[in-house]
This record gives C-alpha cells, sequence and structure tokens, in this order.
C-alpha cells in the first residue's frame, strides 16, 4: 500500500517529523511518500496561510507522478480536503476529522490542543464541516507558533497546560491540534491519564483501512469530479498552464 502524506506548509523539516510518525503507525508493507508543495507560507497559521496553503497543497497533488492508493492531508483544521476528494480517485484522509472521529470512540467529549489561539476558530468551523463538533469541549491554544513546535520540552509543557484547561471544560480525550505535534501523545497521556489521539497516525489508520476495504470516495453528488474545462490551472512558477485547449461551450470572439 503506498500511501502520500501532504504537509500543509512548505518547511521541509515539518514533512520529515510528520512522515516519522506516519510510518510509525503505518502497517507492515504500507510505504509512506511525504509531499511538501513548492509555494506557499512556511507555516500556516490563520485563514489567509490556510487558503494559499490549500491552493499550493492542491497544486502539488495535482502535478505528482507515480502511483498511490490514498492521501492524508497533515494540516489541523486547513483547508483542501474537500477540493482533493474532487480531484483525485483514491481516498482522502484529513488528520483533523480522523483525530475527531477516534476521540469520539474513546469518549463521550474531546478537546484539541492546538497553536495559536487565533487557529481555534479555524479549526471549529473545520470540525462542524466534518460533523464531529458537537462531540468537541473545546478548542485550546498553546500560544506556541507552528516553527516553535520543534523545543519539544517547551511543547509538551505547554500542551500539558493548555490540556489541563480542555479537561476542565469537560474533555474526556484529547486531540493533538498540529502535524508539528506528533509523537506527543504518550508522554502527554500519561502525565494528564487521558486518552491522546494524534492525527496523524489515526489518518494513517483509516487510510489503510478504507484501502484494505476497496472503497473510494463517492462521485454521486458532492465530490462529483471537476468538470474538465474548469481545471485550467496557473502556477506562481510556470505562468499559465495551457489546459485541454478551447472550451467548445464558449461563446465566438467579437469580429
Amino acid at each position: 500500500m503506498r500511501i502520500l502524506v501532504t504537509n500543509c506548509n512548505t518547511t521541509q523539516e515539518m514533512t520529515a517529523e510528520i512522515v516519522r510518525g506516519a510510518r510509525a503507525a503505518a502497517g507492515p508493507g504500507t510505504t509512506v511518500t511525504g509531499l511538501t508543495p513548492a509555494w506557499g507560507p512556511e507555516s500556516a497559521e490563520g485563514w489567509l496561510d490556510s487558503y494559499l496553503s490549500a491552493a499550493a497543497v492542491l497544486d502539488t497533488l495535482r502535478t505528482h507522478e507515480g502511483p498511490y492508493d490514498a492521501v492524508v492531508m497533515a494540516g489541523f483544521g486547513e483547508h483542501g480536503r474537500e477540493g482533493a476528494r474532487e480531484l483525485v480517485d483514491v481516498p482522502v484522509v484529513d488528520i483533523t476529522e480522523a483525530a475527531a472521529h477516534l476521540a469520539c470512540l474513546l469518549g463521550r467529549r474531546y478537546g484539541v490542543v492546538t497553536t495559536l489561539e487565533r487557529s481555534r476558530a479555524q479549526i471549529e468551523d473545520s470540525l462542524h464541516t466534518a460533523g464531529v463538533a458537537q462531540n468537541c469541549a473545546a478548542v485550546v491554544g498553546t500560544g506556541l507558533g507552528v516553527l516553535d513546535l520543534g523545543d519539544d520540552r517547551r511543547t509538551e509543557e505547554a500542551f500539558v497546560t493548555a490540556a489541563e484547561r480542555a479537561r476542565e471544560a469537560g474533555a474526556e480525550v484529547l486531540v493533538l491540534g498540529c502535524a508539528g505535534m506528533t509523537g506527543l501523545q504518550r508522554a502527554v497521556g500519561e502525565k494528564l491519564g487521558l486518552p491522546v489521539v494524534d492525527g496523524v497516525a489515526a489518518a494513517v489508520k483509516l487510510a489503510e483501512s478504507l484501502v484494505q476495504l476497496g472503497l473510494r470516495t463517492s462521485r454521486a453528488g458532492g465530490f462529483a469530479r471537476p468538470l474538465p474545462k474548469r481545471r485550467v490551472w496557473g502556477r506562481p512558477d510556470t505562468g499559465p498552464d495551457p489546459g485541454p485547449g478551447p472550451d467548445p461551450d464558449a461563446a465566438p470572439a467579437p469580429m
């Protein structure tokens, strides 16, 4: 089985960390390949970053060569998952909803511990769209930026402090609210006495399950393939994509 894991930012070190976590969760015989967008934000922290990131990730998937069986989108609360499901013919699993779905199997209410407070609204909207917001007790920020997560001790301390607030709000399960937090679940879970779900690991296991069950994204309705005439992209590094040629439905040019 071949799984592509897409980082939502251009930081190669974070891609490497995400891939390490994905490979640790993957079963025997599963190959994990990390993809880093060639353009876009170096860290996604807000609405503008997220929309730019979504376009960059979709462009990366559109131009990727080589076979794969599933895609894991490793951007917590980031945009693009619906577009990816239109674009590719294999299962697409987003770490945000994957972590939340698994958390719902472990307790009545879960809490998300993320990076900056400004990410809360975006994550809440993503959970609502995925249909799992009603089980979320709280989304709590640690105050750390995405690129600050390399300091393991500082990250762990900030996570524990924020997680205690989520527990006070009624969370029975905790979710790591950033792909860069991969690997924290065991140490933090032991300190807090609560199950901690890592979105990258959750998404990899769900992707493997979908592939093994022979299931793919439905094309009936919401995730129908995009119309060919809508698939002409312009890229910032290469200029306009020549696309499939003239649109036969277009009105004739004025004389």
